[in-house]
């Protein structure tokens, strides 16, 4: 844990890492508790509807030790067993379940449509699936392309294919002998967008959760306090909720709650955090600004609440004050290596614009163009962690030419560059400038073109596709499409809308392209490939002129 001084240098100075040679993920956030405080609160399940179930660490525990001993007659130990739920109490237990058995937990988003699900599930390997109704259908459809999908659970019952989840726990007994896991095994896979090629799988060791720590506890003013208890709309899914949120809270036995709203409103939110007392959020800038538009009439006050995604502005920051009665702390990271440079206003006021210091434990600076030195101050470049890491990824699943072009060596020391351009600021500060890929940020997602731009010309009208983010005021940025059309095809809203849903049926409701523009000719290199940078000036020139 962080250990408060009077600033930030000297912070920094007093942390040490604690990483043991030998390490479970799973035992760390609940076996270990449920030992020592059985009856704590570990997770409040929080329907859409208002029902509400509480669930401690023993229950946990007992639930993922079934689990654990249904799974263990169907795979070997380093098996991929994907979690495609939304955020409940059966998603905490399929994670703490895969990762004491020494297998790796793949976690999916609901709203993955048929070819983003396939391309994941395919590209791993997975053995078994945990979900529900919605995700059972799903998979019924794909199964025989799914050669070494062994086994799917539904926790809604048995149904398309799937076998029914809690009559498979309940039929195994209540005792597991939890894996002797080193620190450095496997745990985790994540899919993360790129900007060529399918998405790639960033994969995590059990040391992961340890790396994050520090940034969660910066991030929200020296977390955990008596009284905490968080909540985040990002799901589970995804790292940040995942790992800055429900795995932390865990693992520091602070009550999580999990609730899945179908939509995401401002009311909603504002309800939720009144009714269940949260004092503590990750917030992603779009709910922020979602929030924004509908101020409560009195303030919500908050301990803590973290945001991270985009740079917040000086307007957000003092809205946040305004509204929750704290400084919104703004993080940075990204899936190979998450939660390195935080604000923390316990220890400094914000500096709007600016995202904040390196986390303690994280060397973070700015690489030069050229990848040959470090940066001077106010120089832009790219912004690079020094490895090893805690935090940082043991490389892309299957792919190490992609892990190996992610470093750079520089006067004897190796450093992962995020992809993202930044500078160092005087008061020591990294201030982020934009992304030197492709990667489209939109509404806290991180989008790649390619998959987008795969599917797109799937649809028979379509006959090259270049996908761009266009600026956008709530979302940061919104996917904008551009297509050339095969011959004889004629463009008209009508198609847009056509070509839209398309994808979002069949990738992601968060994916799909919000802006549509039909083009007769293609900016392209000699080579073939498509000019995305041409396609954003244009993308930029028209959301100026908006």
């Amino acid at each position: 844990m962080l250990t408060k001084a009077d600033t930030y240098a000297l912070t920094r100075e007093g942390f040490r890492w604690d990483i043991p040679e030998r390490y479970n993920l799973g035992v760390s956030i609940c076996d270990r508790h449920a030992e020592t405080r059985p009856d704590q609160t570990a997770v409040i399940d929080v329907a859409e509807t208002g029902a509400r179930a509480v669930y401690s660490f023993v229950q946990l525990r007992d639930a993922s030790n079934r689990l654990a001993n249904h799974l263990a007659g169907v795979v070997d130990r380093g098996d991929r067993i994907a979690v495609l739920l939304p955020q409940r109490f059966e998603t905490a237990v399929a994670h703490i379940a895969v990762t004491k058995m020494g297998c790796i937990s793949l976690p999916l988003f609901t709203q993955f449509g048929p070819e983003a699900l396939l391309h994941r599930l395919r590209d791993s390997g997975t053995k078994v699936v945990i979900t529900d109704a919605t995700g059972a259908a799903k998979l019924a459809a794909m199964r025989d392309a799914l050669p070494e999908l062994a086994q799917v659970l539904s926790v809604d019952g048995a149904d398309h294919g799937a076998l029914d989840y809690h009559t498979a726990c309940a039929e195994n007994a209540v005792v597991f002998s939890p894996v002797d896991t080193v620190a450095d095994d496997p745990a985790i896979l994540i899919y993360t967008s790129g900007t060529t090629g399918a998405p790639k799988g960033a994969l995590h060791a059990h040391r992961v959760l340890l790396g994050h720590l520090p940034g969660v506890e910066m991030s929200h003013d020296f977390f955990p306090q008596p009284g905490d208890k968080i909540w985040t709309p990002a799901d589970w899914a995804w790292i940040g909720g995942l790992l800055d949120v429900m795995m932390p809270a865990l693992y520091h036995a602070v009550p999580v709650v999990a609730c899945r709203f179908r939509k995401f409103t401002a009311a909603a939110a504002y309800d939720l955090i009144r009714e269940e007392g949260i004092r503590n959020a990750f917030l992603p800038p779009t709910a922020l600004k979602l929030m924004r538009l509908e101020t409560p009439e009195r303030p919500i006050p908050m301990r803590s609440v973290a945001s991270g995604g985009e740079t917040l502005g000086k307007e957000l920051i003092a809205w946040g004050q305004e509204v929750f009665g704290t400084t919104i702390n703004e993080f940075y990271g990204q899936t190979e290596c998450n939660m390195i440079v935080s604000s923390c206003a316990a220890l400094a006021p914000a500096e709007p614009g600016v995202m904040g210091f390196a986390v303690p434990g994280h060397d973070v600076d700015v690489v030069d163009e050229a990848r040959q030195a470090i940066c001077d101050i106010d120089e832009e470049g790219s912004i690079a962690v020094r490895a090893p890491d805690p935090v940082m990824f043991l490389g892309y699943w299957n792919n190490s030419e992609a892990t190996e072009s992610k470093f750079v060596e520089i006067d004897d020391a190796k450093w992962l560059l995020t992809g993202d351009k930044g500078c160092k600021t005087p008061s020591g500060r990294i201030r982020f400038i934009g992304r030197d890929d492709d990667i489209i940020s939109s509404g806290g997602y991180r989008i790649g073109p390619a998959e987008i731009e795969d599917c797109l010309l799937t649809h028979p009208a379509v006959q090259m596709a270049g996908v761009v983010g266009m600026p956008d005021p709530l979302r940061g940025s919104i996917v904008c499409a551009y297509l050339k059309l095969a011959d004889g095809t004629v463009g008209s809203n009508a198609l847009a809308d056509e070509i839209a849903l398309h994808v979002k049926t069949r990738l992601a409701a968060y994916e799909y392209p919000r802006a549509i523009r039909f083009v007769e000719d293609m900016p392209m290199t000699t080579t073939g490939k498509i000019i995305r940078a041409k396609l954003r000036e244009m993308a930029e020139r028209e959301a100026s002129q908006d």
